[in-house]
């Protein structure tokens, strides 16, 4: 039972490790990439993606048949051995050397290698081939009587003492929806060295798009009508009220722009995606510095709403600075991020620059966080003591939308963190295109919020810092005690009265 279940797992290695850079590219490049040793065979993982079946069930691949189909296509796929593990071969050997194209379907792994023989093997053995049980030299496939087809085996043999080979051009048509799996293996120990180059096209029915991320373009363009609603609605708000505008108002119409733009591109990028197979450099950056922008402004806006700004106090004073570069810092993190997962082809990142580059976001994020709701308390307290109800409930409202938003970030992440565990190898492929939508409804949600608490209106005073009102008096060293007020600094005790007389007066008015 042991020995069964190694040659299962080894195969699952495989599949793991093949995660490790893999790209979203519908044509996946190879260029002198080199073959991984792994149990008695050496395997380069080609690609995988989710797939959809073709739209028309028939095996016929012909060009000019292939609209509305699921294919993979091997265009141009060379493999390149050494020169010494050429000159060992005879010139005149019609075969010497063989390299095997492995496609499956990710829970037809169990069909790959030998734990149906007991055996940890991947490649057969002289004493399986003598068993009858598979053919030496080539990877050990179970074949089903019910379908003998997949997982699909695609050999090419090396000529002679020639040190290249070319793939025949093949087109598999993918007639059953499913996460596929491409490996060329080598289980001829005398081709190591051996480097592959080429490409493979894979498609979808309806365009290039991989399917786990196809629903994403629907999403985006979706989500670029939600933001000019939104900012449709604001920009009349705005223009009507003109006259009672502040400066946050400025802000929060700068980053629903940005939103705005950053869905249509993003929309755009992924439309140009689906017709091309692979990701357009000039798009692809537009839309990364898009989000990157807009993520840093939209945790600044929250930021300095909860540092009362505009409303408790007309600046942020010497803390100006410290946003500022906290800004800068989390808009370097955040682009440095996002052009690794948007334009790393396959194999040109690892996990674990993916990690280093995933841990500095997430603390300044943290930063972010405890920074707004520590700003928050001390706006509260402020308001509190100054008894003006009308911005407090304002605040409060802010507040519990905030803790809202945190506690539901909270939980998502621990359902991605548990939905990545249970599917190591995207069986569920189908649903992980929820998980970034989620993420740009929660910041479309909070955004909407805002524009609704702090709305233009004709009613200033509701929202805005007002001087004469004495909102910075405690600033200059107000106590409340139980005794009474005490007064410290230049002011005189009568200014002080008329003015906590001026808010109370303002509060009835609001």
């Amino acid at each position: 039972m042991e020995n069964r279940s190694i040659g299962f797992w080894a195969f699952g290695i495989l599949l793991l490790v093949s995660l490790i850079g893999s790209s979203e590219a519908s044509i996946h490049d190879y260029k002198n990439e080199k073959f991984i040793a792994q149990a008695n065979a050496r395997f380069f993982h080609g690609g995988s993606e989710g797939l959809y079946a073709s739209k028309f069930q028939d095996l016929n691949t012909s060009d000019l048949s292939l609209k509305g189909k699921s294919f993979i296509r091997f265009d141009d796929v060379t493999f390149v051995r050494t020169i010494e593990s050429a000159s060992k071969q005879n010139p005149m050997q019609s075969t010497a050397g063989l390299v095997e194209a492995i496609l499956l379907e990710v829970k037809d792994r169990v069909r790959i290698g030998g734990s149906f023989l007991k055996s940890n093997a991947i490649c057969c053995t002289p004493d399986l081939a003598d068993t009858g049980s598979c053919t030496l030299g080539e990877v050990i496939i179970k074949r089903d009587s019910s379908d003998d087809v997949w997982p699909r085996q695609i050999k090419t043999f090396f000529r002679g003492n020639k040190t290249e080979v070319t793939m025949s051009p093949e087109t598999v048509v993918i007639n059953k929806t499913g996460m596929y799996y491409l490996y060329f293996v080598i289980c001829d120990p005398g081709l190591d060295g051996t480097v592959i180059r080429g490409r493979t096209v894979w498609k979808n029915p309806d365009g290039y798009l991989p399917g786990k991320v196809a629903p994403l373009m629907k999403f985006f363009g979706f989500m670029s009508l939600a933001y000019l609603l939104l900012g449709l609605v604001w920009f009349l708000r705005f223009v009507k009220f003109w006259k009672d505008i502040i400066q946050l108002h400025y802000h929060i119409t700068l980053v629903i722009a940005l939103g705005m733009c950053e869905m249509a591109v993003r929309y755009f990028e992924y439309a140009n995606f689906d017709s091309t197979g692979m990701r357009p450099m000039d798009i692809t950056l537009w839309a990364v510095t898009f989000s990157s922008v807009k993520k840093t402004l939209s945790r600044l806006l929250l930021l300095v709403v909860s540092m009362g700004f505009g409303v408790v106090k007309p600046t942020l004073g010497g803390i100006t600075s410290r946003v500022l570069l906290l800004g800068v810092i989390y808009f370097v993190a955040t682009e440095a991020l996002e052009l690794v997962e948007h334009l790393g082809n396959i194999n040109d990142f690892s996990g674990k620059t993916v990690i280093y580059l995933v841990i500095p976001v997430a603390l300044l994020d943290a930063c972010f966080i405890l920074w707004i709701f520590s700003s928050l308390a001390r706006t509260l307290e402020k308001l509190q003591i100054k008894r003006n109800m009308a911005k407090l409930e304002l605040y409060r409202n802010f507040t519990n939308a905030l803790a809202i938003s945190v506690l539901l970030s909270i939980a998502w992440i621990g359902f991605e963190l548990y939905f990545n565990a249970s599917d190591p190898l995207s069986e569920f492929w189908r649903m992980a295109w929820i998980i970034p939508a989620f993420w740009n409804l929660l910041s479309y949600g909070l955004l909407a919020v805002i524009c609704i608490l702090w709305a233009p209106s004709n009613n200033p005073t509701r929202y805005s810092y007002l001087a004469e009102t004495g909102d910075e008096v405690e600033e200059e060293g107000i106590s409340l005690t139980s005794g009474g007020i005490k007064v410290t600094g230049d002011i005189e005790r009568n200014e002080l009265l008329y003015g906590l007389a001026d808010e109370v007066e303002e509060d009835k008015r609001e």
